[in-house]
């Protein structure tokens, strides 16, 4: 478009340039409007760290800026500090760790300074995660670039891989280039091979180019996306550029984690059992004791026990504290000493497998019954049944104990198992439904997770998901690129996965063709957010995960996105009716004058009968993003086709052009026009043939089953009313035009009318083989 304004410009066609130049500088102002954001993820990074870190020089402990931390440094944490470097623990004192910004895990992680080769991150801490509670001394093992949260800078730093919208747009261009370059010059060498004058000549070569470019695509485009970028944020999705909407709109695939899509992101207590397994409510009642007065950090599972529903009135008041046992990682429980107005005890809750061991008795119906190598088996069955339905598991123990003044660890023996509580992540309401229908619309969901695989079939059992293959984190190690993009198909699950393994998963899929969409929360989520065709934002996201995504959900679920995917679907529909439409049309117009330029001894339009016709095409356009849209096209996915926008713009152009060689006969050889009534003649029929077909072209429906809308149908109208007026009105002698008789106008009723069949016929036939060879992409306009 900006060359064609700089050559219009430069043979003196000042007003062409000037329209041309308003259209592209309003639609760079609607996308900047819309697609304004600022690149922040590096300073939201950089905001997120310490600046200081507290360290070991000449042997004092000193505040340093993180910024001069070298690796060898030694350094100290305590609880509320921010970690400043990648370090190895060397020291700890009961510390957990809240890397929930990195790995997107609610729970804070219990850390140790041994190491062990089943978890190799049980020993490291990393920059910009926080200390939770306890202390530590580490050692610096990595700063700067090196750390993970570098390494996650570098790659939002790096060009973001092209999107199925912006490979559409650079197809479309290159296509429309080559169409216009060509059909420009045959025209130009044809006028001047019959010797008419070269300046003449190259001026309706440079209205034939602006008219045949869809000038107005860019406005109509910028436009589109925009009113539905509005509708999405009264639904409560933020749209950050406008490209994101046609790429929400062509997913074929959607990727995500259970946490806070599926499931509602907060932990409730789900059972309250026996060892034996049976419903019991004396293990909650034990437990809430144990969260009340406990000191330590809270964790998800202890609010999940302070809020669970329990006969435990008017019981809490009657104890008092005497002592706490926190919580460490060799012990993996937490102690309170409690006393009543008769007893002490000791309420101990933890990890099952470090605290049956210490149980000598069990509690049943009140009663204590020796813990006998029954019991404990029985016990363990529990705890694996649990394991098996991928619920989280505590035990729950006590005794009575004798009053002093200090407890130890040592004291937790003897112990009376009273039960275990389960927990669980419940499953949003609206999750299966969600699901389904994005089924419907032609959206498989595929579910990423770092958690185990029992955990995620469970969730997924409850929903009546079908996971399909399911894949774990070691199995995708073992894979090459071109295997994993196999199976990765027809799998549903992925489970423990890594942050880098997720990325690796996007890219596999959409080395298959599909579109991606991707829902991620934090910081290890941005590389993958970026390299989907579409990185979501979940509504609890942190900051750098925001920034780094395309669109922000400010709703949880599965349900707001499905009504996403379908207003894009809606707006790239929209946008394709013009395409389809302008590309075809204008194609049939430069074929007829390349026609006329051989048989006519005059040009068959004045250049600025050229670019008015195009004009007033275009403005009858404009309101095409207002227009309705069939549910039929919402319903599956949708993306860029140029072969099949190639293949209609050669069967329909060439349609548009019989008809105009038809007309040029009926001027020329029945009424025998002359110069003035031929432009006249062929520009009412050229105008009027390209607004009315829009009517064939916007549904895949017969056109009087599917209405266009109100502003559109009066655009049309009003386009009609005025090319039929402009040969009557004052200004008919200035633009060259000259009344014609009413027998035209009968030809031209039937000519119309004869052509609209003609395109319907022509798109019910291409478009519905179409439609079966290739189902995922635009076979079809709205």
């Amino acid at each position: 478009l900006l060359i064609a304004a700089c050559i219009s410009s430069f043979v003196g066609e000042l007003l062409n340039a000037t329209i041309i130049a308003v259209m592209v500088t309003v639609s760079a102002i609607v996308d900047f409007y819309q697609t304004y954001r600022s690149h922040i993820s590096m300073e939201k990074l950089r905001r997120l760290v310490a600046p200081t870190g507290t360290v070991l020089r000449d042997g004092s402990w000193v505040e340093l800026d993180r910024r001069n931390l070298v690796p060898g440094d030694v350094v100290r944490m305590a609880a509320g500090d921010l970690v400043p470097a990648d370090c190895t623990l060397l020291e700890v004192c009961n510390l957990y760790v809240q890397e929930a910004v990195l790995t997107g895990e609610s729970l804070p992680s219990a850390k140790t300074s041994v190491p062990d080769s089943r978890n190799q991150r049980i020993n490291q801490v990393y920059l910009g995660t926080s200390i939770a509670s306890g202390s530590a001394i580490a050692s610096v093992v990595k700063t700067g670039a090196a750390t993970e949260f570098g390494e996650i800078t570098q790659q939002l730093s790096a060009k973001q891989e092209e999107t199925d919208f912006d490979r559409g747009l650079r197809q479309f261009a290159l296509l429309i280039s080559r169409v216009v370059l060509f059909l420009v010059l045959f025209v130009l060498l044809a006028n001047l091979a019959v010797h008419r004058s070269a300046f003449e000549s190259l001026l309706f070569a440079v209205a034939l180019a602006v008219g045949l470019t869809p000038e107005l695509l860019p406005v109509l485009t910028s436009v589109t996306l925009a009113k539905a970028a509005i509708q999405l944020a009264r639904k409560d999705v933020i749209v950050k550029h406008l490209s994101a909407i046609q790429n929400l709109g062509s997913i074929d695939i959607l990727c995500s984690d259970k946490t806070g899509t599926l499931t509602i992101g907060e932990m409730h207590v789900f059972q309250s059992l026996d060892y034996s397994g049976a419903e019991a409510g004396e293990p909650l009642r034990t437990a809430k004791l144990n969260s009340l007065f406990q000191a330590g950090v809270r964790s998800p599972l202890d609010a999940a026990i302070a809020s669970a529903p329990a006969d435990d009135s008017g019981t809490n008041e009657a104890w008092q504290k005497l002592d706490e046992l926190p919580f460490d990682f060799e012990r993996r429980r937490l102690s309170v000493i409690l006393k009543n107005h008769r007893t002490t005890h000791l309420i101990c809750k933890g990890a099952p497998e470090g605290l049956l061991p210490l149980c000598t008795t069990v509690g049943v119906g009140g009663e204590s019954i020796p813990f006998t190598p029954e019991a404990r088996k029985t016990a363990e069955e529990t705890i694996a049944r649990i394991g098996e339905n991928g619920l989280r598991v505590l035990a729950v123990a006590e005794r009575e104990i004798s009053s002093k003044p200090h407890y130890a660890a040592p004291d937790e023996c003897e112990l009376t198992l009273v039960g275990f509580l389960t927990f669980t992540d419940p499953v949003r309401p609206d999750a299966e439904r969600a699901i389904q229908e994005l089924s419907n619309d032609g959206v498989a969901v595929k579910i990423i997770t770092g958690d185990n695989a029992d955990v995620a079939k469970h969730l997924c059992q409850q929903i009546n998901f079908d996971t399909g293959e399911v894949l774990v984190g070691d199995d995708l190690d073992r894979m090459t690129d071109t295997a994993l993009a196999i199976r990765a198909e027809k799998a549903n699950l992925f489970a423990r996965v890594s942050p880098a393994q997720k990325s690796r998963i996007l890219r596999a899929l959409r080395s298959r063709g599909h579109v991606v969409g991707f829902i991620g929360d934090g910081i290890n989520d941005a590389p993958s957010l970026r390299a989907a065709d579409i990185g979501i934002a979940a509504p609890h996201a942190v900051d750098v995960a925001r920034a780094a995504a395309d669109i922000i959900l400010l709703s949880p679920g599965y349900g707001i996105l499905h009504q996403g995917v379908r207003s894009g679907r809606s707006a790239f529909g929209n946008v394709m009716k013009y395409l389809m439409m302008g590309t075809s049309s204008n194609f049939g117009n430069v074929l007829s004058m390349a026609v006329a330029a051989i048989m006519l001894p005059f040009l068959p339009m004045s250049p600025t009968q050229v670019l008015l016709n195009n004009f007033l095409y275009d403005m009858s356009q404009i309101p095409i993003p207002t227009d309705n849209v069939d549910p039929e096209y919402s319903a599956v996915p949708r993306s860029w086709d140029m072969t099949l926008i190639r293949r209609f713009m050669l069967l329909a152009g060439p349609i548009s052009s019989i008809f105009d060689v038809v007309t040029f006969y009926v001027l020329l050889h029945f009424m025998h026009a002359d110069e003035t009534e031929f432009h006249t003649g062929w520009f009412i029929e050229s105008l009027f043939t390209q607004v009315m077909v829009l009517l064939v072209i916007r549904t895949t429906k017969a056109p009087w089953k599917s209405r266009p809308s109100r502003p559109l149908a009066l655009s049309m109208l009003a386009i009609l009313v005025i090319g039929f007026l402009l040969p009557v009105s004052p200004a008919a002698a200035y633009l060259g035009f000259t009344p014609l008789p009413a027998g035209y106008y009968l030809f031209l009723l039937a000519t119309i009318t004869l052509y609209l069949t003609m395109v319907e016929v022509a798109k019910r036939w291409l478009l519905a083989p179409a439609s079966q060879r290739l189902p995922r992409t635009a076979a079809s306009q709205a």
